[in-house]
């Protein structure tokens, strides 16, 4: 009768604070940068279009100059555009981080929410 060996390795232990901290916390926190800073960045451009919008309105409204809507309404479907292509460029990059993508595109909405 021949004994098979076993092998006596203990399995990997997932919730140790090393494992947590550099498998699930370290992108999760990667993303919440990226997102907070993304939304803080589009919201900086509100603004500065808002601003360009509002000087148009006032230069037309004392005769400077006038406005044709639909062209001003075409004219911002490239912004809305490259803005989405923005965000699934960084989704798709944040869920590249291997077996760890999961933890930071969740952080990249959760910084999305608090920025």
């Amino acid at each position: 009768m021949t004994n098979a060996t076993v092998d006596t390795t203990p399995p990997p232990e997932f919730f140790t604070s090393d494992y947590l901290i550099s498998n699930i916390g370290t992108p999760f926190g990667i993303g919440l940068a990226v997102g907070y800073f993304v939304k803080k960045l589009f919201l900086f451009g509100l603004i500065l279009f808002g601003a360009a919008i509002i000087l148009l309105f006032l230069s037309e409204h004392y005769g400077i100059s006038t406005i044709n809507y639909d062209h001003l309404q075409k004219s911002t479907e490239p912004f809305t555009n490259s803005a989405l292509e923005f965000k699934n460029f960084l989704l798709v990059h944040l869920s590249k981080i291997p077996s760890k993508g999961i933890s930071a595109t969740t952080g990249f909405f959760v910084g999305l929410k608090l920025g």
